[in-house]
């Protein structure tokens, strides 16, 4: 709605309306709305991340319980892997220069691509990690490191 002056002390007439001065806009003023929303995309952008949380579930222990039946390749990594720098898979001797390919055929057919490596006790981390690199050369992306369990032969 426009502005409307009084009318002039001089005018004389009683009845004179007043003259329009400027319009104003009517509209909404949108501004500051949109940096209202965007503080509170933000926040919730923030806060949604924080609202997700698991579950806690306590599983029950089953004293006879079974290994989950799944096809495993096993990676042995023996003492005598420094002199003659053969491993095995699956009691199968392998030079180091050829796991690499010999575990990607192996690969092919699994439906579980993951690799269980066994490294005796006397071999030192050097000589773990440069199969665990032929491994990942060979495409593996999880490989587990086994370990005997204490009291376990």
């Amino acid at each position: 709605m426009p502005k409307v002056l009084a009318s002039a002390p001089n005018a004389g007439g009683r009845h004179q309306r007043g003259r329009r001065v400027s319009p104003t806009l009517s509209e909404i003023n949108v501004v500051p709305m949109v940096d209202v929303m965007l503080v509170l995309l933000v926040i919730f952008m923030v806060a949604a991340p924080m609202l997700q949380r698991g579950v806690e579930v306590n599983l029950p222990v089953a004293t006879r319980s079974q290994e989950i039946s799944t096809e495993q390749v096993f990676v042995d990594l023996p003492i005598s892997y420094r002199q003659n720098r053969r491993v095995f898979i699956d009691k199968e001797p392998i030079r180091i220069d050829v796991l690499p390919e010999r575990v990607r055929q192996i690969m092919l057919t699994r439906t579980t691509k993951i690799v269980y490596l066994r490294g005796d006790a006397q071999v030192n981390l050097q000589e773990l990690y440069e199969v665990f690199d032929r491994l990942r050369e060979a495409g593996v992306v999880n490989v587990g490191i086994i370990s005997a369990a204490p009291g376990e032969q």
